[in-house]
C-alpha cells in the first residue's frame, strides 16, 4: 500500500492511495473460507463448496467491502498520523472510482479530496473592543414579574363565557373548500386570547362560550412560529406548508384568578419564612432578576464578540469542497439551490467552532467531571427552588447529577454551558469591554434580532 498526498492550495488537497493485490488477498480469502463453511447450496454439504463456485458468487462483493474497510482504516489513520486538520471527510473522486474494473483489475488507486481548516492565530487584547451591555431591572420589569407569579400561584376556575386575559382550550381542525379536510391536521391545545394577533380574531374570541367554534387562520393566533406549530401538534418545519384555514372549537374556558400578595405568595416562592415584607418579595426578584438578565448580557455579548473576531480574522473556508461534502453526507436529499441558501450560516458557525476550539487550546481550558457534577447540582437546585421543594440533600443531588450524566446528549450541552462560561470569562479578562447601561426593554429589541 502506498499513500501520498498532492496539496492543490492551503485549503484542498488529494489523497491518492494505491492497493496491490497482495494489501487484501489474505483478508477476503478469510471471508471467503469463513463463507464456504456457513453457506448452504443445494446438491453440497455444508462446508464442502468449491471454492471456485463460492468465489463466482460472492468473490467480488467481498473483495469490495473488504478494501472498502482497508480504505476506511487507512485514510483514518494516515489523516492521524500526517496530524491533517480536516474539515468533514474525505470524498472519494467519483468520476475515477467508475472506471474501476472490479471484476478483472488486481491493483487499484483510489483518489480523495479533502478540505483543510485554516491555520491562523489569535491575539486577545485590549485593542479589541466590545461594547457590554448592563441591564438595568426597572420597577416595571418588577411589577411585571410580581404579576407573572401571582398568575403562577393563582387559582383556576372554568367559566362559560370568555374574558380577554382567559385561556381556551378546544381543538383545531384543518378546512378545506369549508369543511373539515379528511386526514387533515386535527389537535387538541390551548389559545390564550391576549397572544392571538389577528386584533379582529382577539375581540370575537372575548365572549367565546364552550361549544363555540372560529374560522381561523392558524399563523394568526401567535407572533411565534414554535407556539404556532406547537398548538397544531406538527414540527416546526411542517408549518411553512400549512396554507389552509382552520376550525377552532371552544372545548373549555380557562381562567387564573391572581394570588394575593402576601405571606403565602412569599412563602410559595421561596420557601417557608424566608421573605416577611412585600418590601423582601420586591427586592429578591430583583436581585434575582439581575443575576438572570446578567446571563441574557452574557450571551449577547458572546455573540458579539463572534462577530467581531469572525470579521477580525476573515478565515477563508474551502467552501466548493465544504458544500460538496454537506450535499454528500446530508440525511435527506438536497438541492444545490438549499446548500446556498443555508450556507452562510453553515460556513459562520463552522469559523466559530474552528475559533473556539483554537482559544481552548491555546489557553488551556479545561472541564472536569467533578466540575461538571457541581455544576448540574446547582442546575437541578434552581429547578427543585422554582417549584417549592427542598435542596438540601447533598447525597440526593449527586446521586440525580450523576444520573443526568448517563445521558449523552444532556452530558453534552452542559459541557458546552460550562466552556461557554469559561470563554465568557476569558473574553472579560482580556479584551476591552466598555459597560453601557440598557433597559430590559430595549435590549430586547437589539438583542434577539438576526444575526
Amino acid at each position: 500500500m502506498n499513500i501520498t498526498q498532492e496539496k492543490i492550495d492551503n485549503l484542498n488537497a488529494v489523497i491518492k492511495v494505491q492497493l496491490s493485490e497482495s494489501d487484501y488477498q489474505a483478508n477476503v480469502d478469510k471471508v471467503l473460507k469463513d463463507y464456504r463453511n456457513k453457506a448452504s447450496v443445494p446438491g453440497f454439504r455444508k462446508g464442502h463448496v468449491p471454492m471456485g463456485m463460492v468465489k463466482k458468487m460472492v468473490g467480488t462483493s467481498a473483495m469490495v467491502e473488504e478494501i472498502n474497510k482497508i480504505l476506511s482504516e487507512s485514510l483514518q489513520k494516515y489523516i492521524e498520523d500526517e496530524k491533517l486538520d480536516v474539515l468533514g471527510n474525505p470524498l472519494p473522486k467519483l468520476d475515477e472510482q467508475q472506471k474501476i474494473d472490479w471484476e478483472n483489475q488486481k491493483d487499484f488507486e483510489f483518489k480523495y479530496d479533502i478540505g483543510l481548516a485554516p491555520q491562523f492565530e489569535i491575539e486577545l487584547s485590549e485593542k479589541i473592543k466590545i461594547e457590554q451591555n448592563i441591564i438595568k431591572v426597572s420597577k416595571s420589569d418588577i411589577d411585571k414579574y410580581v404579576e407573572d407569579l401571582s398568575r403562577r400561584y393563582g387559582k383556576m376556575s372554568n367559566p362559560e363565557i370568555a374574558e380577554e386575559d382567559d385561556m381556551l382550550f378546544g381543538k383545531f381542525e384543518e378546512l378545506e373548500n369549508g369543511s373539515v379536510k379528511e386526514g387533515g391536521i386535527k389537535n387538541s391545545s390551548v389559545l390564550i386570547i391576549k397572544s392571538v394577533t389577528d386584533s379582529n380574531l382577539q375581540k370575537s374570541l372575548v365572549g367565546a362560550k364552550p361549544g363555540d367554534n372560529f374560522e381561523l387562520d392558524p399563523k394568526k393566533v401567535s407572533e411565534h412560529d414554535s407556539d404556532v406549530a406547537a398548538a397544531l401538534g406538527i414540527k416546526m418545519p411542517e408549518l411553512a406548508s400549512v396554507n389552509n384555514l382552520f376550525k377552532y372549537t371552544v372545548e373549555k374556558i380557562n381562567r387564573i384568578t391572581p394570588a394575593e400578595i402576601n405571606q403565602d405568595l412569599f412563602d410559595k416562592v421561596f420557601g417557608a419564612n424566608t421573605i416577611n415584607s412585600e418590601e423582601d418579595f420586591r427586592g429578591k426578584i430583583e436581585e434575582q432578576m439581575t443575576k438572570g438578565l446578567a446571563g441574557e448580557s452574557d450571551k449577547k455579548l458572546k455573540a458579539d464578540i463572534q462577530d467581531e473576531l469572525i470579521s477580525k480574522l476573515n478565515l477563508e473556508l474551502p467552501n466548493d469542497f465544504l458544500k460538496r461534502w454537506i450535499a454528500a453526507t446530508n440525511e435527506k436529499p438536497v438541492t444545490p439551490e438549499q446548500i446556498e441558501e443555508e450556507y452562510d450560516q453553515y460556513a459562520k458557525q463552522l469559523k466559530w467552532q474552528l475559533i473556539e476550539n483554537k482559544l481552548i487550546k491555546q489557553f488551556d481550558i479545561k472541564v472536569g467531571y467533578e466540575e461538571v457534577v457541581e455544576f448540574t447540582k446547582n442546575l437541578l437546585k434552581q429547578q427543585l427552588a422554582s417549584m417549592g421543594l427542598p435542596t438540601d440533600d447533598d447525597k440526593d443531588l449527586t446521586d440525580t447529577a450523576n444520573r443526568v450524566l448517563t445521558n449523552q446528549e444532556e452530558a453534552r450541552n452542559i459541557y458546552m454551558m460550562i466552556y461557554d462560561n469559561k470563554l465568557i470569562e476569558l473574553f472579560k479578562s482580556k479584551l476591552k469591554l466598555t459597560p453601557k447601561e440598557i433597559s430590559y426593554e430595549d435590549f430586547l429589541k437589539t438583542a434577539y434580532t438576526k444575526r
